[in-house]
């Protein structure tokens, strides 16, 4: 399934699906993979899924829709990214692994082939009196590596959800070279009016990077309602797309030579102070 959609080379489309997540897993993989397909036709070659993109979020559900990696999932993933000859980022899913559950991300080339697997590196544990309590880390365990992958248009740094509060992530990616930083998540009614938008502008305009993310479409009659509103900004901080919150296909198109202008004005790079701090990975 090839686009006719023609871009600049230094620019390629960027699409993110807002699906309505339903207790029904064949449902949800029948819906995302066709919501794929529509993002192809309109010249995505990234496309993102959202955060539990095949199941109901919440710790109750998660043992129960968990997967093998491959699985189920994965391998429908696999076939609609060969299909449409993209790089899909498949959003997450609760994997299974030798008896710990994982809130996982996977990504697949254009031939199918599996990238690379992301594991949520920090949990989802919260509590705001009289609003939301959760705790992730009830059920899942966390990942304990970076996953950045590369295209023929830039390298992409993947993280999940509660990830992007850490802005040493992100500064561990742009140092590696990535000039998209992609996050499926899944913010609620409480942190989501306060702090979707804030926070992926903060580490756009950081670390002079694209930021996107997935999120499932809302539910009011769920369990965890999602905020929605999936959103793609640019190196300056601004909105290119965002999404109410129905299910939706939201498209932006990247441009690396805006991105290598805004460098080219304002080069933080060049100008951190080294000999006063530093943010390093302790393991690769």
């Amino acid at each position: 399934m090839l686009s006719l959609v023609r871009l600049p080379g230094d620019a390629f489309r960027l699409a993110l699906i807002q699906l309505q997540v339903s207790s029904i897993k064949s449902d949800n993989l029948a819906r995302a993979c066709s919501l794929v397909r529509e993002a192809a036709t309109r010249g995505a070659k990234i496309v993102s899924l959202p955060e539990c993109f095949n199941s109901p979020y919440g710790t109750k559900y998660f043992p129960e829709y968990a997967e093998k990696i491959p699985g189920e999932s994965t391998e429908k993933l696999s076939e609609v990214a060969k299909e449409c000859g993209i790089y899909l980022i498949g959003g997450s899913i609760p994997e299974e692994d030798a008896g710990k559950l994982y809130n996982t991300c996977t990504v697949f080339g254009p031939d199918g082939t599996l990238l690379v697997k992301y594991r949520k590196l920090h949990l989802f544990d919260i509590d705001v009196p009289g609003k939301i309590t959760f705790q992730e880390s009830k059920i899942l365990s966390p990942g304990d590596s970076f996953s950045t992958f590369d295209t023929p248009y830039c390298r992409v740094g993947l993280g999940i959800c509660y990830d992007m509060r850490f802005a040493e992530l992100a500064q561990i990616y742009a140092q590696r070279g990535c000039q998209l930083l992609v996050y499926p998540g899944a913010f609620n009614m409480t942190t989501g009016p306060a702090h979707w938008e804030l926070l992926q502008r903060g580490r756009a305009v950081d670390n002079q990077v694209y930021v996107a993310t997935a999120s499932p479409a809302r539910n009011d009659q769920a369990s965890y309602i999602a905020w929605g509103h999936s959103t793609i900004v640019n190196p300056w901080g601004e909105v290119l797309a965002k999404a109410g919150t129905e299910e939706t296909v939201v498209c932006s198109d990247i441009d690396l030579k805006k991105l290598a202008e805004i460098r080219q004005q304002i080069p933080i790079f060049s100008q951190k102070r080294s000999d006063l701090y530093a943010v390093e990975e302790k393991k690769p």
